[in-house]
């Protein structure tokens, strides 16, 4: 069995080059080594005998590495760790809390980076500004004017270098978040006015049609007509047989045009004059 064991240095600075040498303890014929990272296969590397070449070294490069003789990958060398120090990236602000920003209120503005070693200087500035106007990860807007609308950055810096993030604050008067209530309240009555104006003319209109269809059938009326003229015939008749002529017509007021309709419907038209009667007073 073949020990095998990974050189390398244990840190490096992103940028630089960095060779990794995998060793045994005897000797081996014409061997072909393989190289591990983070227990992967590496592919894209350049690997030159025993040796696994890192040009130009990036964060990225940071791992564990192994090596082990093909033929025998079961049996790979004890790991190694090389760690990559890096200035900082991916520098963010955010705001807290989140949402429109009034005047008179408070916020807090947190710088976030990743580098190596981690970074512990964070200066604030606000753009035209000469001097920083604070420092550390977090920087606090207390009883926020409209003089603090404008664009800051945090400087976020360790021993290989220095980046920026920026935001915007945007500072609402409390004057104009007056006037956008005002308008919404507005709008809501508005509309509330507007659909009762609409209710009311909808049931406006059912009542005048159900006072309408009640009129047409008040002006249908009933009447007892004994026919003396039209069927002379029969008027002797009618004193023995009472009641049994009396008949019953419907008469329909027009425009005082009275149309009526006997028992076998044969409509009758004449001339009605109504006279209204005032009870007499004393």
């Amino acid at each position: 069995m073949t020990e095998l064991h990974v050189e390398a240095p244990g840190e490096v600075t992103e940028g630089e080059t960095a060779d990794l040498t995998c060793n045994t303890t005897c000797s081996l014929t014409d061997p072909t080594f393989i190289w591990y990272k983070d227990g992967r296969p590496l592919t894209t590397k350049t690997i030159e005998n025993n040796q696994l070449h890192l040009q130009t070294v990036s964060s990225e490069d940071a791992g564990s590495y192994s090596c082990a003789v093909r033929g025998s990958q079961h049996l790979h060398s004890t790991a190694h760790s090389l760690r990559v120090r890096y200035p900082p990236k991916r520098v963010s602000v955010s705001i807290s809390p989140s949402g429109e920003i009034v005047e008179g209120s408070s916020l807090t503005l947190t710088c976030s980076s990743d580098g190596n070693p981690p970074v512990k200087n964070y200066t604030w500035f606000k753009e035209g500004g000469t001097s920083p106007v604070g420092s550390g990860q977090n920087y606090s807007i207390i009883n926020i004017t409209a003089d603090h609308t404008g664009l800051y950055y945090c400087k976020a810096q360790n021993d290989h270098g220095a980046l920026n993030g920026t935001v915007m604050v945007s500072v609402e008067s409390r004057s104009s978040s007056a006037v956008w209530f005002a308008v919404g309240g507005g709008s809501f009555l508005l509309i509330t006015v507007v659909i009762c104006i609409c209710s009311f003319h909808r049931m406006k209109k059912r009542a005048a049609g159900t006072d309408h269809s009640k009129t047409r059938q008040d002006d249908v009326l009933y009447t007892t007509v004994t026919p003396s003229t039209s069927r002379p015939a029969q008027a002797a008749d009618s004193a023995d047989s009472g009641a049994a002529d009396v008949l019953y017509e419907t008469v329909r007021v027009q425009n005082d045009e009275v149309t009526s309709t006997d028992q076998q419907g044969e409509p009758q038209y004449d001339n009605v004059t109504f006279h209204h009667h005032t009870a007499a007073t004393g």
